[in-house]
């Protein structure tokens, strides 16, 4: 079994997601012990934001001239998009700003979306073909977006289970921290919950995968 572990945020060890997301590979360290953790920070290891160049790898191109840069940021694009179809379980630390994800995810995201590789054209549309995997997403916001009026601002994990979704990938939990700049007892009510929930959510994923 290979676990992907993805985070995202820009405030490093103070951050939230990074410690949920941690708190999740641990305990699912726990339960598959013999398990591979490929590990990336989108933040401190920023993936170049998509452009011409690096969609001409994607499919044949009349770009025909390539640089040494052009052709590492065709490879990461394969070393990426390689690393997600070998995973069976994906851990995400994804941090609301501004209303959507990170735009170091989104950077991530574009490289993975590849026709023929994660998704095909069909004569009934796009259709995923990434296969049958796992991800769950340690999702954290200032604010209250899980219901009520703000809910229809939720760009963040409505948009991430879409975007897998749309790589075929159906099997998207989330676990969830909010109001964690509404004071210090709200944040702390919050984290704590969460923390709490984490053994069961690997519970549940792991029952998705022995399915």
């Amino acid at each position: 079994m290979q676990i992907l572990h993805l985070d995202t945020s820009i405030f490093g060890d103070a951050s939230v997601s990074r410690t949920l997301s941690a708190a999740i590979v641990a305990e699912l360290r726990h339960r598959y012990p013999d398990a591979e953790v490929v590990y990336r920070d989108l933040a401190a290891r920023p993936v170049a934001h998509l452009d011409e160049v690096i969609a001409a790898g994607f499919r044949p191109s009349n770009l025909e001239h390539f640089s040494a840069a052009d052709k590492a940021q065709h490879a990461l694009s394969e070393e990426l998009v390689t690393e997600l179809l070998a995973s069976d379980i994906i851990v995400l630390g994804v941090p609301m700003y501004n209303f959507s994800v990170p735009s170091q995810l989104k950077a991530w995201f574009d490289r993975l979306a590849q026709p023929g590789r994660t998704f095909q054209y069909t004569s009934a549309g796009p259709v995923g073909i990434a296969g049958d995997k796992k991800v769950i997403m340690a999702s954290t916001r200032g604010g209250g977006y899980a219901s009520g009026p703000a809910a229809a601002m939720d760009f963040h994990e409505t948009y991430t289970r879409a975007y897998f979704g749309f790589l075929g990938i159906r099997h998207f939990s989330v676990l969830r921290a909010e109001l964690l700049s509404k004071g210090a007892e709200l944040r702390s009510q919050s984290i704590k919950a969460a923390l709490d929930g984490v053994p069961a959510a690997v519970a549940v994923l792991a029952g998705q995968v022995a399915a």
